[in-house]
């Protein structure tokens, strides 16, 4: 390579001189001093990843995928998990210096992490949490990584398989989870309408209990009233006794309301009705 090259956009090299680490060059115009200076060249393990031409280090985004791996659930179940990692060289020194086979070593870690925190979890919850699930994975990464110079932007779980066994299982527990909630709305339902209806009786008694009352009072205001105007034109025993026997005839007619009831009368009336001169 000549002395004068050209460094694209979104990449750099490394400069070595007398094989040690020296200078990172940029994007654009760049030159290296004859003899003492030479460009590093990447790992063939990193084949085209973050890598062109065996020399140019990518700085963009970058994605490494598992592929379907076995893990092993908190309850004992196994599971075939692929996932992508989606990575990005912030250090491009530290990513050749202090790390073998960068790609192939952030792929090694996403999975340890992937089998630790899917270890931690069981199945069900690693099915309705997977962005947790994610979440956690690229946190374990991101402690891992952080010394070789790049950075862990996130991690998708694509695709998680389990037997057909525990697939059906799962099936008939959401399943029971699904007529054990219906049945709960259910006797919500009943309880709510039970409630409402004990509410309403409760309140159409206190009404009737208040209409009673008042109408008491009106009746017993009535009554006073009727016995002043007695009073004024009768003296006030003849007034009680008229008072007295036309409530012993209200209650003969009260009793009598109904044909089927015997009512039995008195032989006289005289003693009721009869007012002392």
């Amino acid at each position: 390579m000549s002395i004068i090259f050209t460094v694209p956009q979104s990449h750099c090299v490394i400069i070595e001189r007398f094989g040690k680490f020296s200078s990172i060059k940029h994007q654009g115009l760049a030159f290296k001093l004859p003899i003492i200076d030479a460009i590093r060249r990447v790992s063939e393990d990193w084949g085209d990843v973050a890598n062109k031409r065996g020399y140019l280090i990518e700085l963009t985004e970058q994605q490494s995928d598992t592929g379907k791996r076995i893990c092993q659930t908190r309850d004992n179940v196994t599971a075939r998990i692929d996932s992508v990692i989606y990575w990005q060289i912030l250090d491009p020194r530290a990513a050749l210096y202090e790390v073998d086979h960068l790609p192939i070593s952030v792929a090694d870690s996403a999975l340890n992490a992937l089998r630790a925190e899917v270890g931690s979890m069981p199945l069900d919850k690693l099915f309705s949490d997977r962005e947790h699930l994610n979440e956690l994975i690229a946190t374990h990464l991101r402690k891992t990584t952080q010394k070789w110079g790049i950075i862990i932007n996130r991690v998708e779980i694509q695709e998680i398989e389990t037997d057909t066994a525990t697939v059906d299982s799962m099936r008939q527990q959401m399943d029971a989870e699904r007529k054990s909630r219906a049945m709960v709305l259910e006797a919500e339902g009943q309880a709510k309408s039970i409630l409402r209806i004990a509410q309403a009786e409760k309140q159409a008694a206190i009404l009737r209990a208040e209409g009673d009352a008042k109408a008491k009072t009106i009746m017993a205001e009535a009554e006073s009233q009727y016995l002043e105007k007695l009073m004024m034109t009768l003296p006030a025993k003849e007034a009680a006794s008229i008072l007295v026997a036309q409530k012993y005839l209200e209650g003969f007619r009260e009793i009598s309301k109904n044909e089927a009831d015997k009512v039995f009368l008195p032989n006289s009336f005289k003693g009721l009705f009869s007012i002392d001169t």
